[in-house]
Order: structure tokens, then sequence, then C-alpha cells
């Protein structure tokens, strides 16, 4: 039995994972999906003190309290900068990284830097802090890539300001046990936004991809849940 602990993006809560959750359960595995502080059923602790280092310490502090060992730490989008804070921290508790449509940062960075166009969101922050979640575009970008009109109504329902703060705060990582982690990055390769470009995999390092938009726990959870149970064979 693997731990699969799945960390969602920006906007999004722990709802995101609904469609996936019961797959990889069914397959035998223990799997943890927390709201990150600001977000979901967290949404009322939103301020403007909320940063990655909050997200980071909402993680770590879970694999702690949990006493987890052997964890596939999975993060979507944004999430990418904090499992990558994660594992700087607690390199012994995590197995595999899974980079899902994520950001990948290096020592010192920000999400702005990783991703410069998040520059943009900061300068439309309401009240210099909270940024709003995006409109829906026509298809095939829909919300998130998510196009059908269900899916939209009910994605956006579940989903959160975002904290300026987590875009600005550079992620620490300088632990080389980090680095030993095996990682997957998994690219959603669905007409992509403007904007977005995607950094190379390093070598040695698993690349898969899934033909769907961003949002793929939504869009395509069955094909998702193969790869993710693919990093425990």
């Amino acid at each position: 039995m693997a731990t699969f602990l799945l960390v969602h993006g920006a906007w999004h809560s722990r709802r995101a994972w609904d469609r996936l959750v019961p797959l990889l359960e069914s397959a035998g595995h223990r799997v943890l999906v927390p709201s990150l502080t600001g977000y979901g059923d967290k949404a009322h602790l939103l301020s403007p003190e909320v940063g990655l280092g909050t997200h980071i310490d909402d993680v770590a502090g879970l694999i702690v309290d949990e006493r987890l060992d052997d964890v596939v730490l999975v993060g979507h989008s944004y999430a990418g900068m904090v499992i990558s804070g994660v594992s700087n921290r607690l390199p012994e508790r995590i197995s595999h990284l899974v980079f899902l449509d994520a950001m990948v940062p290096e020592d010192g960075e920000t999400a702005a830097d990783v991703l410069p166009v998040t520059k943009q969101l900061v300068d439309i922050a309401v009240d210099g802090w909270r940024v709003p979640p995006p409109p829906e575009q026509p298809p095939p970008l829909g919300l998130f890539g998510v196009t059908d009109p269900g899916d939209v109504a009910w994605l956006r329902s579940t989903l959160s300001d975002h904290p300026a703060r987590c875009l600005q705060e550079p992620v620490r990582l300088d632990d080389p046990a980090a680095r030993a982690i095996p990682r997957t990055h998994i690219h959603c390769v669905e007409d992509q936004p403007a904007g977005i470009t995607r950094r190379p995999v390093p070598a040695g390092e698993t690349l898969r991809e899934l033909p769907t938009g961003h949002d793929c726990m939504i869009t395509m959870p069955v094909e998702l849940a193969e790869l993710l149970l693919d990093t425990k064979v």
C-alpha cells in the first residue's frame, strides 16, 4: 500500500480530487487530500499573510502529524512550488514527487520567476492581495481546461481567491537529499493559454503526457490514476 498526498493548486481546494481519490483507494492505497490554508473548507483563513510558506507548513505539518513515510507527493499547478518546499524540509519522508502540470522551481525562485505571466495577477489583485479566479474562456480552454458546462459550474463553485503573497515568496531548496527523490512530470498537452511555457524536464526524470486541459483530475481521472499508480511499480 502506498500513501498518496495530493496537493491542489491555486484557487482550487481538496474537492478538485473528488474523482481521482476513489480510483486510488480502490487500488488499495491510502490517499490524503488536504485543503491548503485559504481554500475550500479553509477559505475563512484567507488573509494577506497567507503565502507559500503557509502552504508548505500545511503539508509538512500533515506529514509529521500523521507520521507518514514513503509518501508519493503530488502537486498540481502552483502546488509544484509547495511540494518542492516540503521535499526540502522532509526528504526522508517522501518516496516520489509528481509535478502535475506544475511549476518546477529552482532554489530561491518565486512562482512569478517560474511562470512570469503570474506577475500580471499581482497587478490585478483586489485590495492589493486577493487574486480572483480567472474567467471561463471559449473551448478548448474553458475553465482550467474544463469545458463541460456541468463540470464548469461545479468547479466554479469550489474556487476561492488566491493570495498574492503565494506568488511572491521564494522557495528554499538547499538540501541535496531532496534532489535525490525520484520525480515524475505529468504534462497536460491540450491547448495551452497564452503565456504558459514549461521548462524542459531534466535528464533522468520521467515525463508523461495527458491529452487534456490543465485540470486533468477532473477531465481524465482514470488515465491520471493509471499514471500515478505507475509511480509505485
